[in-house]
């Protein structure tokens, strides 16, 4: 962690993450109440840090805005506001409209539930969110707006849905690969018989989310991610949450699988059976390249960047699974002591036996100054190092610290702006084997 100015941060601030998620939602379109330039600011980090993430219907640049200016700081911006919000239900069509508030409003300490009072009452589906940016980053925005869900917007129950849950900790837009983690995952529990939410996928609806309140429990694939909207979800609808890391490769997929089974009671028979028969698609795969990687030995010391979701996972995988080194780990997200000390407890117990240096840093130019007080630069020879051949899987931010190692480097962790992201993911058995294709065709383009 810096004090320090942050030139190229990482993600977004709350106000980014929570128009990034409203706007992944299907039928929903975030009305921002906010400064002139937020809107633009959002849009063009979301440009270049997620893999070229299109706006979409009513996204990016298209976002309504009160674009509120210095009158409206000083008497306030409400007038403003309810401009906005009538003619944006004139306008554009939708079946939520979601009202979020950037830093200037919620200093100035503008009422939005008066103006969202005011439209849900004469019927229209209108529900606000203070998301100011000196809240938190993207990460914090996910988990305010769909906590905000939770409590105002979502149907209460009269009764649970057997093995109905719904999917959270993926947050779109902080990472580029959520779509296809989320699709990857959903499958692989609706084949023990689940009937998943998973919200923000082409197979997700509206309705969805006004009914996952019958949900049987709520699982995060995070520690750390969506742990408020559970909280939410927990008090408001009386469902039950299970966090898990999240599972890229055999190994965490297994165990993820595995606690899911328990939480509700699944077969061990079902459970067993869909673990071997993923297992036994997953080595057929990989048997394939196993003597390419031995005699071309592709076997690498890495370096891995990325946020509290990402680092431990893809540690993980590289030295349980692929048969990697893993020397350095740095954790991008801003943590409290007790967080931290849970990634380090999971990365200091590595079933491979590796141990890793696991560092917390915000500050992408600090980066490579961790790694050389662990390899202390003797020449500008990389073999002098015993650092050799090595790989950095990170962000594009790290890409310069590749370069001058000498290594091969690929973007997976946001920011990802040298890469073009569809429906790509890196979750589960089959996510992970994307990923193997991914690393090692790096490898591969350099001979």
């Amino acid at each position: 962690m810096t004090n320090r100015f942050i030139e190229r941060p990482r993600g977004f601030c709350a106000l980014g993450g929570a128009v990034l998620t409203a706007s992944a939602l299907p039928g929903v379109v975030p009305i921002m109440h906010a400064a002139m330039g937020c809107g633009g600011s959002i849009y063009w980090n979301q440009y270049g840090s997620t893999g070229y993430l299109g706006a979409g219907y009513c996204g990016g640049l298209s976002v309504p805005s009160s674009n509120i200016q210095e009158s409206d700081i000083v008497f306030g911006g409400l007038d403003r506001l309810d401009e906005q919000v009538r003619s944006t239900l004139e306008i554009v069509e939708a079946d939520l409209y979601v009202i979020l508030t950037g830093c200037t409003p919620d200093i100035i300490g503008d009422d939005i539930e008066s103006v969202v009072r005011k439209y849900s009452s004469g019927g229209q589906s209108v529900i606000g969110a203070e998301t100011g940016g000196f809240r938190g980053d993207g990460y914090a925005g996910y988990d305010i707006l769909l906590s905000a869900l939770a409590n105002s917007y979502v149907k209460p129950a009269k009764a649970k849905t057997p093995n109905k849950i719904n999917l959270f900790g993926v947050v779109p837009g902080q990472d580029a690969f959520w779509r296809g983690n989320l699709l990857k995952l959903r499958s692989l529990l609706e084949r023990l018989g689940l009937e998943v939410n998973s919200f923000f996928t082409e197979r997700d609806s509206l309705t969805g989310l006004l009914g996952s309140g019958e949900a049987c429990l709520n699982v995060l694939v995070s520690d750390f991610f969506g742990l408020r909207t559970a909280e939410a979800y927990e008090r408001r609808h009386g469902i039950p949450y299970l966090t898990n890391p999240l599972p890229i490769g055999p190994s965490a997929t297994e165990d993820f699988l595995r606690r899911v089974g328990e939480a509700l009671a699944i077969p061990r028979r079902t459970l067993e059976n869909l673990i071997s028969d993923e297992r036994r698609g997953y080595f057929r795969y990989v048997e394939r390249i196993a003597d390419a990687y031995n005699d071309l030995d592709w076997q690498r010391y890495a370096i891995i960047v990325g946020d509290a979701n990402y680092a431990p996972a893809l540690t993980k995988f590289v030295a349980d699974d692929l048969g990697w080194l893993p020397r350095l780990t740095v954790v991008t997200t801003s943590l409290e002591g007790k967080d931290e000390e849970k990634i380090d407890r999971v990365l200091g117990n590595l079933s491979c036996g590796c141990k890793v240096k696991v560092v917390y840093e915000t500050d992408p130019s600090e980066v490579a100054g961790h790694f050389w007080r662990i390899a202390p630069r003797r020449s500008d020879s990389l073999h002098q190092l015993s650092f050799a051949p090595a790989f950095v899987i990170g962000s594009h931010l790290e890409r310069p610290l590749a370069t001058d190692l000498g290594a091969e480097h690929l973007t997976v962790t946001c920011p990802v702006g040298n890469r073009v992201v569809l429906n790509r993911g890196y979750a589960g058995f089959e996510g992970s084997l994307s990923l193997i294709e991914d690393l090692l065709s790096v490898i591969a383009f350099q001979r």
